[in-house]
């Protein structure tokens, strides 16, 4: 493959919002299961908090060296975790073979050009059964200069995903999450217009926005919020 660069310098960042990685974490978690293959891995943050007790195995799949050897650096660090596999490249780069009980993409699909190809090949490389998890940020009209900083071709709607997702599939959730940060990133959007938060930001909608986001959205049947989840089976 060629080479890639992800253009971001986000990731760190974004790593210390733990209370909202516990959040989309549950509601992810229960799709995990045998072997997964994470896409878009980037520093491994989000593998530590998904690895489980019903995981078999687990693929680190990622287009950035660079990015992956800090994964590798970081997961060494956590015996439980140090025999994860480690892939340099996309689906396409992988043994014509290789199937999973589950494939993820958290914060990926949105930098992926042709996301419906994207999805339809990850579609091809799920096991009879098994789940494809997609989590992105919502809403077009929330696009901003962050977004186009880090290499966003789009944010989604609930339409827009469930559109991009392999009509094969069947679709067994789609929600948005975190209405309460849904506000954060508006104002972001109209007045701060920043290419980048600041970590004292990150705080603050971590620690006050994130919680009280846990108890409203399902009381408001998930119908806002900042980011959007899509989960498909395969059947």
């Amino acid at each position: 493959m060629p080479d890639y660069r992800y253009i971001g310098d986000e990731l760190d960042l974004f790593a210390r919002a733990k209370n909202w990685k516990a959040y989309w974490g549950t509601q992810i978690i229960p799709f995990l299961q045998g072997s997964v293959l994470e896409a878009g891995a980037g520093i491994g943050s989000n593998t530590r908090l998904l690895f489980n007790n019903k995981v078999r195995s687990w693929t680190c799949l990622e287009p950035d060296g660079r990015l992956l050897e800090t994964l590798k650096l970081n997961l060494l660090r956590d015996p439980d975790l140090n025999h994860i596999q480690l892939v340099t490249g996309t689906l396409s780069d992988l043994e014509k073979s290789a199937r999973f009980d589950s494939i993820i993409y958290i914060d990926v699909v949105e930098h992926i050009e042709k996301d419906k190809e994207e999805l339809a090949l990850a579609a091809s490389k799920l096991k009879k059964n098994g789940f494809l998890v997609v989590l992105s940020p919502a809403h077009p009209w929330l696009f901003s200069e962050f977004d186009a900083s880090i290499g966003h071709f789009r944010r989604y709607t609930k339409k827009s995903l469930r559109s991009a997702g392999p009509p094969e599939l069947k679709l067994c959730r789609l929600r948005y999450l975190d209405c309460c940060g849904l506000a954060a990133s508006l104002a972001n959007r109209l007045l701060l217009r920043q290419g980048m938060p600041t970590l004292s930001q990150i705080r603050f909608w971590d620690t006050f926005l994130v919680p009280p986001s846990r108890l409203l959205d399902p009381l408001s049947r998930y119908t806002a919020g900042k980011s959007v989840l899509g989960v498909w089976q395969k059947r």
